[in-house]
């Protein structure tokens, strides 16, 4: 198993900013990538519906032979990661939002949160919040719209700028000093969402963590790759390959083919 390849999934692109940093961090590991783009975002599904596709795509890269699976989705994480944890094998690595150095890292005493409405409402981050936010104001804002932009690859147009602010300068006027991206979409919108919280305001975000947490677990597990040659990238998707793959790049950073799902894992089309 430690020629296999890692698994790692998103409702769409987001999670590439995950397996950037498993990529710097793991460079002769195999990676396999999935975006869900025909059901993103998952931020605004239903919980039945995202474990039902959750369960789908950890299906299909069990079938390609993963010997770990990421789950690089914070929504996918609050809500489906026990269910995966309790019936797959190989080991499962999965979000966390960065609550915890955040309280640390703040002087002002108020965090700001930005996620999803389906990730700020789970369990699984209401958690998280008991857990490391005494002491501290953590302010919660959902930001629809983040995660439509960057699957359009309009990581700094006007119409991102306008989101941006709209949905950070609330959290700077009441005090925040520190904000936590809770998506893994939003990384891609670091430069705006700094430029519009000031440079005296801290952005964090998980995705360099989980490469760690990646590459602590295959150690631990005996899993690490053994080849001395770069590892390769495969790359997948729910949607249209033709539509999804010039934004993959862009965000990748070089040209990438993307193969659409097989049927069987494809979003079921309405009607």
């Amino acid at each position: 198993m430690t020629d296999a390849p890692i698994g790692v999934f998103d409702s769409g692109v987001g999670g590439l900013s995950v397996l950037r940093e498993i990529r710097a961090l793991l460079p002769h590991e195999d990676l396999l990538y999935v975006a869900d783009s025909a059901a993103a975002p998952y931020g605004d599904r239903p919980e039945t519906y995202i474990r039902e596709r959750v369960w789908k795509i950890a299906e299909f890269l069990v079938g390609m032979g993963v010997k770990m699976l990421v789950v690089a989705c914070n929504t996918a994480t609050a809500i489906a990661v026990e269910l995966l944890r309790s019936r797959l094998a190989i080991p499962v690595v999965a979000m966390e939002p960065a609550v915890k150095p955040a309280v640390a890292l703040s002087r002002s005493g108020i965090i700001g949160v930005l996620a999803t409405s389906r990730t700020l409402s789970s369990e699984r981050f209401a958690r998280l919040t008991d857990l490391f936010g005494q002491g501290v104001r953590i302010v919660l804002q959902p930001c629809p719209g983040f995660v439509e932009q960057v699957e359009r690859g309009e990581i700094e147009s006007a119409e991102t700028y306008a989101l941006v602010r709209k949905h950070v300068s609330p959290l700077i006027e009441v005090g925040a000093d520190t904000l936590v991206l809770g998506c893994t979409h939003y990384p891609f919108l670091l430069p705006v969402i700094q430029e519009v919280a000031g440079p005296g305001v801290s952005v964090l975000d998980a995705s360099l963590p989980v490469a760690r947490q990646v590459s602590k677990r295959l150690q631990e597990e005996g899993l690490l790759s053994r080849k001395e040659t770069p590892g390769s990238e495969r790359f997948w998707t729910s949607g249209v390959p033709s539509l999804v793959a010039p934004v993959i790049s862009k965000l990748w950073g070089r040209e990438v083919q993307v193969e659409a799902l097989p049927p069987q894992y494809s979003v079921p089309r309405a009607g």
